[in-house]
C-alpha cells in the first residue's frame, strides 16, 4: 500500500514532464541572462580599455601622483605635492597624473597646471560622485575599478606616493606587487616624507627578517625621499616606457 502511495506521489514530481520542462526552461532562460549579461559587461570592459589606452598614448612621459584625499590646501603634504608637481613641469616636462579627486590629487593637478604642464585626471564613477578637482587640462572617467587601477600603473614612467589611508596604501602594495612580480617594467616607486612611510620600512624589514615572506631585496623596490631634489633626480634618469 505504501509503494503504491509513494509511487503516485513520486510520479507527481519526479516523471511529470510539465514540471521537468518547467526546470529546463528556468534552467535555459537563467543561462541566457547570464550570457547576455557577460556580454554586455565584456563589451564595456572592453570598450573602457579601448578608450584608456587612446587617452595614455597623447602622454608618453607622465608622473602619478598618489596620496590622501583628506588633506586640504593648508596641509603641508598639499602644499609640498602642489609644489613638487610644479618642478615636474618646469625641470622635466613630465604630464601629471592624478586620480583627479581632492587632496593630494588636486594639489599635484593644481601645481601642474599652475606651471603651465599638461595635469590629467582619471576620475571614478561612483554612487555618490566623487568631485572631480578643477586643475585638469583633461580628464578621463572611468566606471571599473580595476581598468582605473591599470591606467594608473600604466601610465606613468614614476610613481609619487604622499602619505595617505587605506586606498593610498592599497595602490601602493599593488604598484610593488606588479614590479616585484615583473608584471611591468621596474618603475620608480618614489614614497615622500620619512616620518610616515619609514614605519611601512619597518613592516617591510620585519616581512624579510623575521617573517621572510618577502625576498631580500624587496625592501628596495621603493625609495623614501626627503627632497623634491630626489624626486626630479629620480625623474630624469628614469627610461621612457615603451608602450
Amino acid at each position: 500500500m505504501l509503494k503504491r502511495i509513494w509511487k503516485k506521489v513520486s510520479g507527481n514530481y519526479k516523471g511529470n514532464s510539465d514540471m521537468s520542462d518547467t526546470h529546463i526552461h528556468v534552467d535555459q532562460m537563467a543561462a541566457k541572462k547570464f550570457k547576455d549579461g557577460m556580454r554586455r559587461r565584456m563589451a564595456t570592459i572592453n570598450s573602457e580599455f579601448r578608450h584608456t589606452f587612446k587617452f595614455l598614448e597623447h602622454y608618453p612621459k607622465s608622473v602619478t601622483f598618489f596620496g590622501s584625499a583628506r588633506f586640504l590646501e593648508d596641509h603641508p603634504d598639499y602644499v609640498r605635492a602642489r609644489n613638487l608637481a610644479k618642478k615636474v613641469v618646469n625641470e622635466t616636462g613630465y604630464t601629471v597624473i592624478t586620480g583627479g579627486g581632492p587632496g593630494i590629487m588636486e594639489a599635484g593637478n593644481r601645481g601642474a597646471y599652475e606651471a603651465g604642464g599638461k595635469s590629467i585626471g582619471m576620475n571614478i564613477v561612483l554612487p555618490h560622485e566623487q568631485k572631480v578637482n578643477e586643475y585638469l587640462t583633461a580628464n578621463i572617467r572611468f566606471y571599473y575599478f580595476f581598468i582605473r587601477k591599470v591606467a594608473l600603473s600604466f601610465s606613468a614612467e614614476v610613481y609619487v606616493f604622499f602619505p595617505g589611508g587605506y586606498g593610498t596604501l592599497d595602490e601602493f602594495y599593488e604598484m610593488l606587487t606588479l614590479v616585484q612580480t615583473k608584471k611591468i617594467p621596474p618603475t620608480p616607486i618614489i614614497c615622500i616624507g620619512r616620518d610616515f612611510w619609514k614605519r611601512v620600512m619597518d613592516v617591510t624589514l620585519a616581512m624579510r627578517d623575521e617573517y621572510q615572506t618577502i625576498s631580500p631585496g624587496d625592501e628596495r623596490l621603493f625609495n623614501i625621499v626627503d627632497t623634491d631634489e630626489e624626486v626630479i633626480e629620480i625623474i630624469k634618469k628614469t627610461p621612457i616606457k615603451k608602450l
